[in-house]
């Protein structure tokens, strides 16, 4: 209480030091620290000491605690008396670790700055989709000109994704519109292997079109690459497009 002068606060202090030296004198006591906030009006006594001492002076009931806490409970103007046990631990750094944590920081601030924003997933297919209508048309003129049947070949925008590379792949079979002023896809009589990479994945979508299911098996043909690679499996097998990747 701040009545009369702040007498409680002078017979708090009053109480402390009737104690001090038997407190100071514990074994194992670091330090004692008395913090009186002048605004909620907390007169508080902290007395430091490593696990060990604790436990030996929490065995003798922490005295002189007791007559502490009865003296202060008699004072006018005191109107609670509590204790409470805290863990402290210096956190504070030293220079090499100062250092060490701001560098730790600029460096994931800046790797923070590098990261891509999520692409909108309409724009990503989009573009999916108009890379696989190219190179579809890149597959038929090939195909024109030297009678080819089967082609391997990759593509960039699926980035690993296997739900992506298919939609890359229906590009490319789709039908080409020659009314259209830049022709897509267009390879759909042509089997095919089509591979993207990832960060964790090399995606693999295998597809052979109706008339050539005779002389080749999707599963089959997509199963005999996977296994060639450590971790290679396929994901989904069927006649006309099977998937699969190799980790």
């Amino acid at each position: 209480s701040t009545e009369n002068d702040n007498a409680s606060l002078m017979q708090a202090q009053a109480a402390l030091e009737d104690i001090l030296a038997d407190v100071s004198s514990i074994e194992g006591v670091s330090s004692v620290q008395r913090v009186v906030c002048g605004g909620c009006q907390d007169f508080k006594v902290i007395t430091k000491l490593s696990e060990k001492a604790f436990k030996d002076w929490e065995a003798k009931s922490f005295e002189p605690e007791a007559a502490f806490l009865e003296a202060v409970k008699k004072i006018p103007g005191v109107i609670a008396v509590e204790t409470q046990t805290y863990t402290l631990e210096e956190v504070k750094l030293n220079k090499k670790d100062i250092k060490k944590a701001q560098e730790k920081k600029e460096k994931e601030s800046a790797e923070k700055k590098d990261e891509k924003p999520a692409e909108d997933p309409a724009k990503k297919l989009k573009k999916v989709i108009k890379e696989g209508g190219k190179r579809g048309v890149e597959i038929e003129g090939a195909a024109d000109m030297g009678g080819l049947q089967f082609f391997c070949t990759s593509v960039d925008e699926p980035e690993g994704d296997l739900e992506l590379l298919k939609e890359s792949v229906a590009a490319m079979n789709a039908k080409s519109d020659p009314t259209e002023e830049e022709r897509k896809g267009g390879s759909g009589h042509i089997g095919k292997m089509v591979f993207s990479a990832g960060i964790e994945q090399l995606a693999i979508v295998a597809y052979v079109p109706e008339e050539k299911r005779s002389a080749l098996s999707c599963e089959e043909w997509l199963q005999k690459v996977v296994s060639m690679f450590p971790g290679g499996k396929v994901v989904s097998g069927a006649a006309d497009v099977s998937t699969g990747c190799i980790p």
